[in-house]
């Protein structure tokens, strides 16, 4: 009879125990809240930022800033656009400058000379020893008959040259383009992280909360509840991090659209799905090749060495000019001036003698320097097929990787869902339900940075393939 009694005992106490245990355990919020709260819908970022020390949060109003308009503000404001359009007016204006030979030339002279009447200058250089007393003025005239040619391939290099250097402003262009998109899709990641992390702290957050009033109601031991805070401090260490690195590629973001201000953005990304990848790299490399306009401005500066090659070659051949002058002598003496005007033309042939071989020696380097940029576009031929190929093969693995952590974030929700039941009736530690927490978050992160890597590495394939608008 009195171990009836205690066993009656016992089994109230027990069933008043559990009780109290579905009571609290009610509290805690299932693994489905959990998933809600962390994670949190992407298509759309804003810039966001926490009030930590010496981090100023930015203004929920910002601009908005999808990758399109990113490409445009970069364009329009940084410096290297500026730089390379510059260049390539100077080099059209060497243009000019060479062409100038080919037309006549034209020179005033104004001289007034006092000296000793009809005397002679006795040492020196060769010149007209007899001075004179007179004022004049009068005009040269020169005009190239031909150099057979030089002058006219040396007009054709510049021009190549000029259009090489075009060619070089397309591709800083491209290169400002493919700078914005990486930018822009490397804060998009950091803000997808840095939501998470957030997302993450506030779960585990609330879970830490729950555990803690177990504990104090004597239903969970200390070592769950040192498990939640340990599990809370590495959700708030993430948090920290994603925010640095968020802040870091809103100054990278900041520096390619051509800006020192720290402005921030609501960056809003294309909601339509990204294009898939060509299924073959073989026409991707043919573009490349045909498109490419650092490739081009290659072939055009050895086209622009080929001509001044054979311009320095002919160096060696003869110079024909037409000369003129005429002018007056107001100011004089009749004896020495006898006309008050004075004028002349005639033909002047130039012929090099010998030079020290410097005309063979300019020749003979400007035909391996010929020989070198056509080697140079060799060298970029390999260079670009190779990276399309590398280009081609992150983005194809870029693509897989979406569909793989689309699947990884889904079984990491199941897992922290069993995880989360196994704990609540008792079956398993808070160890294993930790763990699960882990995976979800790192699975979380995946998911949202796969597509933001894929959109890079397809813009990082349009530039490859010189096809950047």
């Amino acid at each position: 009879m009195r171990n009836r009694n205690l066993f009656l005992s016992l089994w109230l106490l027990l069933c008043s125990l559990a009780m109290r245990a579905q009571q609290a355990v009610a509290q805690l919020p299932d693994a489905p809240q959990i998933q809600a709260q962390a994670q949190q819908p992407t298509p759309v970022l804003n810039s966001v930022t926490t009030n930590s020390p010496g981090s100023h949060p930015p203004d929920s109003t910002g601009e908005t800033l999808t990758r399109q308009l990113a490409e445009q503000l970069a364009l329009k404001n940084n410096p290297r656009i500026s730089v390379a359009a510059l260049l390539a007016l100077a080099q059209k204006q060497v243009v000019r400058e060479t062409r100038s030979a080919l037309l006549p030339a034209l020179n005033g002279n104004l001289t007034g000379v006092d000296a000793e009447e009809a005397s002679r200058i006795s040492a020196g250089t060769l010149s007209d020893s007899r001075l004179l007393y007179h004022a004049g003025a009068g005009v040269d005239f020169s005009q190239l008959i031909t150099d057979f040619g030089r002058t006219r391939n040396l007009v054709a290099s510049s021009s190549f040259q000029a259009k090489a250097s075009q060619q070089q402003s397309e591709a800083t262009r491209e290169d400002i383009v493919l700078a914005a998109d990486i930018a822009f899709y490397n804060a998009l990641e950091a803000q997808a992280t840095l939501q998470v992390a957030k997302s993450t702290v506030k779960a585990r957050q609330a879970v830490g909360d729950q555990v803690n009033a177990l504990t104090a109601s004597k239903l969970k031991s200390t070592l769950d509840q040192s498990f939640a805070q340990v599990n809370l401090s590495q959700a708030k260490l993430l948090a920290l991090d994603s925010q640095n690195q968020f802040d870091a590629a809103m100054a990278n973001l900041n520096e390619v659209l051509g800006t020192t201000s720290n402005q921030q953005y609501q960056l809003v990304d294309d909601p339509s799905p990204p294009l898939p990848v060509a299924p073959s790299v073989d026409a991707i490399i043919a573009l490349a090749l045909q498109q490419r306009p650092d490739l081009l401005a290659l072939k055009l500066n050895h086209d622009a060495d080929l001509r001044f090659s054979r311009a320095q070659h002919e160096q060696l051949l003869p110079t024909i000019s037409g000369l003129g002058v005429v002018g007056i002598t107001p100011v004089g003496s009749s004896t020495y001036f006898t006309p008050d005007w004075y004028g002349a033309a005639g033909i002047n042939i130039g012929i090099p003698i010998f030079e020290g071989f410097k005309f063979h020696a300019q020749a003979a380097e400007a035909d391996l320097r010929a020989k070198a940029s056509d080697e140079q576009s060799r060298v970029l031929i390999n260079l670009i097929v190779r990276d399309v190929r590398t280009a081609w093969l992150r983005a194809n693995t870029a693509q897989q990787k979406m569909s793989v952590t689309a699947e990884l974030l889904q079984e990491a929700n199941t897992a922290l869902d069993l995880a989360d039941t196994r704990y609540r009736l008792g079956l398993s530690s808070i160890v294993e339900l930790s763990q699960a927490q882990l995976q979800q978050t790192q699975a979380q992160i995946a998911e949202a940075n796969a597509r933001f890597d894929y959109e890079a590495d397809l813009a990082a394939l349009r530039f490859q393939s010189g096809s950047q608008p």
